[in-house]
């Protein structure tokens, strides 16, 4: 068959969108009966997204077959309803590694290995073979950064030898940005103008250019852009913000998008049928009532700015199931550390502030998401218990899951000392404990693409709220942790109320745990948010969301 693949490029600045854009472009080509995958290609000499920051980097997205990767996979993963693997992500890392492999292997047979063309030509086997693995009609390849950065030059270059081998099968879209200046009131091309010539000199001439910016692009800016950037009107596409980003497929659509790319690669037009997703992208500005969820974490904050992006598919997860339930959601980003004890207090360690734990009751849920280290955790434990004790709708994902079990410990059990090993290696209650895969890991330095990654059997027990969510009695969720909890504990969690209601049918290690007697509180060692699409909201995310509307 016949593979096509659009490029898209980034100008002016990082964070403009690249990724919504590859996301939203596929999903309006999909709408119209044409099979689409997308590609992530970062230019990071990391192998894998997984030992990033996720302050600076966002969110590390992982795949059923374990890769950690960057987290607009998991925007593509949403727009188009599909599960991606680690054939569509590839970094300059990983790259370079398989070329140097087959160099010590000898598969290029004694020639010189040169980084021209042989690092290019690697890219562009691996964005084949991930296009007819799929058996996609189009392939959208996103090249992260931004034109003019040395970083992604052979990635552009990858793309130039593809358009050069079979032009009629590649098309090139630059995102660039369009600001307007507070002291001039004017939107202004000529960032763009450069961002495209940039471009231009590394033999890419872009088809379309997507225009992102505050405001809708007037027909002067069009124009300008038209004439000096070599396209035609019509493939100058405006982007403005918007209040929700599933209205961006159907901007797109509105401006003929999809039409004018279907034309340019030869397919004969197709209905498009956007309904369902217009109906799901206008519940939070429609619906009357409204749900207020609090997210506890760690990893909000960068100096004074607020970085939700660490927790991106939580955040959409959240909105998937309230739309579901067709109410608008209301999210507040609440750092852990502020429950956390001060001097000026008074009150002893881990008791937390009366004061602001109050606060929380004025939510009609909390959730704790997954993360790493020692920072914020007893702010964490502080928030669990308060929700356990005052009946509020609790949820909490793999670190959330953990800390539940750990403060159940402490305050149900009454083993003061409990805790987890990746905090305190000396407790004499490890609640939380590694497993011998792990520890081995540990104390080999080994880290990267080393922790239980990936999609795992779980075997749910009849009666609980997680059964009940599902609705079958075995399902399979994406992981990523090193730490477990300790069975050692679970006669004597489950006599006090906990129970396990989800166990990995092959390890025997436990998945889920929730409360009786408790509206929800749910705690899951898996992270259920890889999975959740809009059209199609994660069960748990869904009874969370129900129960908070109680």
């Amino acid at each position: 068959m016949t593979h096509r693949y659009i490029f898209v490029v980034g100008g002016v600045m990082s964070g403009v969108g690249k990724g919504v854009t590859t996301a939203s472009i596929g999903k309006i080509l999909q709408s119209r009966g044409v099979h689409v995958t997308a590609i992530k290609i970062d230019p990071y000499v990391n192998v894998d997204a997984g030992t990033m920051n996720p302050v600076e980097h966002g969110e590390v997205f992982v795949t059923d077959d374990g890769d950690e990767t960057d987290q607009d996979m998991g925007n593509y993963e949403r727009f188009l309803d599909t599960d991606l693997t680690s054939i569509n992500y590839m970094t300059t890392g990983r790259v370079y590694q398989t070329v140097i492999e087959k160099e010590r292997n000898l598969e290029y047979k004694g020639r010189c290995v040169e980084v021209v063309p042989h690092i290019p030509l690697e890219v562009i086997r691996r964005i084949k073979h991930a296009s007819a693995q799929a058996k996609a009609d189009i392939t959208m390849v996103e090249i992260g950064g931004t034109v003019g950065e040395y970083q992604n030059i052979l990635f552009l270059e990858a793309a130039r030898m593809m358009h050069l081998e079979d032009p009629e099968n590649v098309l090139f879209v630059l995102v660039s940005y369009l600001p307007v200046p507070k002291h001039l009131g004017e939107m202004k091309t000529k960032p763009t103008q450069y961002a495209t010539r940039t471009l231009n000199s590394a033999g890419i001439h872009p088809d379309f250019i997507v225009c992102r910016g505050e405001q809708y692009m007037d027909k002067p800016r069009r124009e300008k852009l038209s004439v000096f950037c070599n396209v035609k009107p019509e493939a100058v596409i405006t982007a403005p913000d918007v209040s929700s980003i599933y209205h961006i497929p159907a901007l797109f659509e509105e401006q003929g998008l999809s039409t004018t790319i279907l034309k340019k690669f030869r397919l004969k037009p197709r209905a498009s049928d956007l309904r369902k997703w217009k109906a799901m992208a206008s519940v939070q500005e429609t619906a009357q009532t409204s749900v207020r969820v609090g997210v506890v974490g760690k990893y909000f904050s960068t100096g004074e700015y607020t970085l939700s992006d660490s927790y991106i598919s939580v955040i959409e997860s959240l909105k998937h199931a309230a739309w579901a339930n067709k109410v608008k959601i209301e999210l507040e980003w609440i750092n852990s550390e502020d429950f956390e004890d001060g001097k000026k207090s008074g009150l002893k360690a881990g008791s937390g502030s009366a004061r602001k734990l109050a606060d929380l009751s004025s939510y009609d849920g909390v959730l704790v998401p997954g993360g790493f280290g020692t920072r914020g955790i007893d702010g964490v434990i502080s928030t669990i218990r308060y929700c356990r004790e005052k009946k509020i709708p609790y949820f909490g994902l793999c670190y959330g899951m953990q800390l539940a079990t750990v403060e159940f410990a402490r305050n149900v059990l009454g083993k003061t000392g409990a805790h987890t090993v990746e905090v305190d290696e000396a407790t004499k209650d490890p609640i939380i404990h590694v497993n011998p895969v792990q520890l081995k890991n540990i104390r080999e330095n080994r880290y990267g693409g080393t922790m239980r990654l990936g999609a795992y059997d779980c075997a749910l027990k009849p009666g609980t709220i997680a059964r009940k969510a599902y609705g079958k009695a075995t399902i399979s969720e994406r992981h990523r942790h090193r730490y477990e909890f300790n069975n050692d504990y679970a006669v004597a969690i489950q006599k006090k109320g906990m129970v396990i209601s989800g166990v990995n049918p092959q390890t025997g290690l436990v998945e889920i745990v929730e409360l009786k007697g408790h509206p929800f509180f749910v705690g899951v060692q898996f992270h259920p948010e890889f999975h959740s699409r809009p059209l199609r909201p994660h069960p748990l995310f869904k009874a969370f969301i129900t129960a908070c509307l109680k």
